[in-house]
């Protein structure tokens, strides 16, 4: 069997699993979750949380947090379902209702999952605590978009790593400016 099988094979056994193991009310939980994370509100009003009561290091922590968020953004949402059009799991798959309430665009990768997890991976590096607490809701939203029937478990996956990319690039990229801009001036 190839590796592109097995995954496959994976995403339906794992998508199928998920969706019907919700309890209600761990389904009303995932769901709420999810709410505030649709466009990237929960991350816009952590960061306002983070800049306001943090002092400096939050304010940084909520800069990068937010910085890493557009990048997962662009990159999972604007770049990657553009160039790949994958469906998303199929409805008879997932045993409630709202799998009628799920994006047409392409399941891969997780958008949500991206900005969940480079907001936190962004916020962890300056604040730990901080980043330790956005973890939880980052994980739930990465569950619940399985458990919703909006995305396949690589889809997760994919905007996971996604997200850690782009909070390693928001890191990294001032360092690499600086450098580049030193070397220009000093011969």
């Amino acid at each position: 069997m190839s590796l592109l099988a097995e995954v496959r094979q994976a995403d339906r056994q794992l998508t199928k699993r998920i969706a019907a193991g919700a309890s209600p009310r761990l389904h009303r939980v995932l769901s709420a979750v999810e709410e505030m994370a649709e466009g990237t509100k929960l991350w816009c009003g952590a960061a306002g949380v983070l800049a306001w009561k943090g002092g400096r290091r939050g304010r940084t922590a909520a800069a990068a947090g937010v910085a890493s968020v557009a990048v997962a953004q662009l990159v999972s949402n604007g770049v990657c379902k553009g160039l790949v059009d994958r469906r998303r799991p199929p409805k008879e798959w997932i045993p409630h209702d709202e799998v009628d309430d799920r994006p047409d665009s392409s399941s891969f990768p997780s958008g949500h999952t991206a900005a969940a997890v480079a907001f936190t991976a962004a916020v962890a590096r300056t604040w730990p605590l901080a980043g330790a607490l956005c973890a939880i809701p980052a994980g739930v939203v990465a569950v619940e978009r399985v458990q919703s029937g909006a995305h396949y478990p690589s889809d997760v996956a994919a905007g996971a790593a996604i997200g850690l990319a782009a909070a390693w690039f928001v890191r990294r990229v001032p360092r690499l400016v600086r450098k580049r801009m030193t070397a220009a001036v000093l011969p």
